[in-house]
């Protein structure tokens, strides 16, 4: 199985220490002012960091989990994610961007566990998978994805789906203030979208998710950025 040893963990530390400037968290010593809460996929392939091209310590708080979910269930209800909605409450971030990912592994398991072709899983992963069940179950009887169409583009539109259920969950959260602004993107290393891979397309804009108006909301040289797989 891969791995990484003790010694290329400590090198690529140094590595990463030698390239910072003298002062690089001089700014954040004392608290965190972040400009953007990116709620991403826990996926190897997918860097909040890299998409963003953030490099500064503080510009970005970056919640993961299994399918960029921004919710959790608290004695039975569903309630916003406490890793997602500490950075809205706490540091006043007002601009929250919630980024799935073609090719989503959690949301393929939730379209297996949908048809009944899943295996047993730890709770952990089983928890995290049933939770995005209701979505994938929810865009099937809407007619979102054709029972015809090859599993590959059924996931990816399962993917746009989902990144708008967790937008419209955020902007109808009674905890989040009313001016939080609240993006859903699908991030696209498959050129599954366009023919330029890493590109971040926005599907939402909150809640607002039509193209034609999402394209007036965006700078004319980003109309490129702005596309779905649901129209």
């Amino acid at each position: 199985m891969p791995g990484v040893s003790i010694e290329s963990l400590l090198e690529r530390n140094d590595t990463h220490v030698e390239s910072l400037s003298e002062g690089h968290f001089d700014a954040v010593q004392d608290g965190q002012r972040p400009a953007l809460v990116s709620v991403c996929c826990s996926d190897s392939r997918v860097s909040q960091e890299g998409m963003w091209s953030a490099d500064e310590p503080g510009w970005i708080f970056t919640p993961s989990n299994i399918g960029n979910q921004v919710w959790e269930r608290h004695d039975g209800d569903l309630v916003v994610d406490g890793s997602v909605l500490y950075p809205i409450v706490h540091t006043e971030t007002g601009t929250t961007a919630v980024v799935g990912h073609t090719g989503c592994g959690a949301v393929t398991a939730a379209y297996h566990a949908v048809r009944g072709e899943t295996g047993e899983e730890p709770p952990g992963i089983r928890n995290g998978i049933e939770l995005l069940v209701p979505v994938v179950e929810e865009a099937l009887e809407e007619g979102v994805v054709d029972p015809d169409t090859d599993e590959a583009t059924t996931i990816n539109r399962l993917v746009e789906y989902n990144v708008r259920r967790q937008v419209e969950f955020l902007v109808g959260a009674e905890e989040v203030p009313d001016d939080e602004r609240i993006y859903g993107f699908v991030y696209d290393f498959q050129s599954v979208y366009g023919s330029v891979p890493g590109r971040a397309y926005l599907v939402s804009a909150d809640g607002e998710t039509d193209t034609d108006r999402l394209r007036e909301a965006v700078p004319e040289n980003s109309q490129d950025h702005v596309r779905s797989l649901l129209e």
